[in-house]
Formats: C-alpha cells, structure tokens, sequence
C-alpha cells in the first residue's frame, strides 16, 4: 500500500505522503495504539515518533475523511439513531450516532446532554448533510419525538426498543478503541478521532459476512484504491 502512493513530500513534513496515509490507515482501520503504528513503521524502516503520527492522524485523517463523505453514494431513507454514554475525565458525554440501513455511519455528534435540544441539533446536523428520510428508527428516548416533531414531522417515526438493533451495535466498534486508547481525552479529541474512524470503516468494513470471497477482495481492492486516491489529493 506504501507503495502505491506519490513519493513526494508534503511541504513542511520530511516524510512522503505514501508514508503519513499509512500511518493514518493502520491507525485508524485496525484496533491500534499510536506506539502501535510506530513499531510498524519502525520494522519497515521508517523511524518516526508517535507524536509525529498523532499529528498525521489529526490533520490527515480529517481531509481523508471529508473525501469520504464527499464520494459516498446518497444513504438509504431508512435511518436509525442511537446514543451512548462515554465518560471522559469522570463526567458523562453522550455519543449520538445516525446510520443507514445498510449500516454505514452518516453522523456522528459528542454531546454532553441527551435533552429535546441536544437530539434536535443532531438531528439538524444529520439532515443538513444527507437530507430528510422517510423512515427515522429510534429507542424510546423522549428526546428524538421532540426533535422529531420540531424538524420534520412528516418523518415517520418509529421509537421501539428492539427495532434499533442495527444502531446500538454499531457501538461496539467505539467501545474497542476507547480501550486501546485507555478513554479518550476530552469531547474534542473523541469527535475527532471518531468522524474519521467510522468514514474509514465504511469503505474498509463492507460487511464481509454477506460477499463471497471473490466479491469481498474486490471491494477491499476498491478501498485501497480509494484510499490512494484520497492520499494523493492531501495537502499541507
């Protein structure tokens, strides 16, 4: 994969942009520490401090993500909302979390409250990027009805427990990293950190239980592709 992208130097970094959009997809695709991803590129040869790659994450990642997005196809109409709690320095943050039908991420947002006015700024965030759905499924929280009522009440709203199965498990990728990185510093770095990551996992994570073996190493070679293609529109 190193390989495969530009051998120039973004102005200001002393390593290829092939090298940076390595370090920003191992980091972000597999269940890695920053220490991690310096060992990697320690044992090809590349002797770079973790710090350097915490700095190529936060700044790469972020144009690699909005790529991402950018070249997504539209989302199915059906979408499904979760929240969960995150503690972070000993209080509570709720992670309000929107996917597709078919699973894929549309938005994240880190908030401190989980009231009428935090699922209604969500939910005007999630809609001013994708548009109105036909369908919004959600557990019984009381504050998606208020969103939902205030913003589009032509929406049809379904608040049931078990049917937002497909949401809540998204969630599990979340709780993985947040172990690794021994919880996450602040709201900030969390909503970082995880708009990439999750972007990430929609083109790295084509739900593999589901494609022969012939069709999942396609779509991987379609990710890398893409990911080459981001890497080399990156820019200082």
């Amino acid at each position: 994969m190193i390989s495969q992208v530009s051998q120039l130097r973004l102005k200001g970094f002393r390593f290829p942009r092939s090298i940076i959009s390595y370090a920003v997809w191992a980091y972000h695709r597999f269940a890695l520490s920053l220490r991690d991803v310096e060992d990697l590129l320690a044992e090809r040869g590349v002797i770079v401090s973790y710090e350097s790659i915490r700095v190529w994450c936060e700044r790469f990642g972020a144009q690699i993500a909005a790529r991402i997005r950018r070249d997504r196809p539209a989302p199915s109409d059906k979408w499904h909302l979760d929240e969960v709690v995150i503690s972070i320095r000993g209080r509570k943050h709720w992670l309000w979390r929107a996917i597709d039908a078919n699973g894929d991420v549309l938005e994240i947002l880190m908030q401190s409250r989980r009231n009428g006015h935090a699922a209604k700024r969500f939910l005007m965030k999630l809609m001013k990027r994708w548009g109105v759905p036909r369908v919004l499924v959600t557990d019984k929280l009381r504050s998606y009805g208020v969103a939902v009522r205030g913003i589009c009440p032509s929406v049809d709203h379904r608040s049931h427990k078990g049917l937002n199965n497909r949401s809540e498990a998204s969630h599990r990728h979340t709780r993985r990293r947040e172990k690794v990185m021994s919880r996450f510093k602040s709201p900030r770095q969390a909503q970082q950190f995880l708009s990439v990551h999750d972007q990430t996992a929609t083109i790295f994570r084509p739900k593999r239980h589901r494609l022969s073996a012939a069709s999942y190493r396609h779509a991987r070679a379609d990710a890398f592709s893409l990911w080459n293609s981001y890497a080399a529109e990156m820019t200082a």
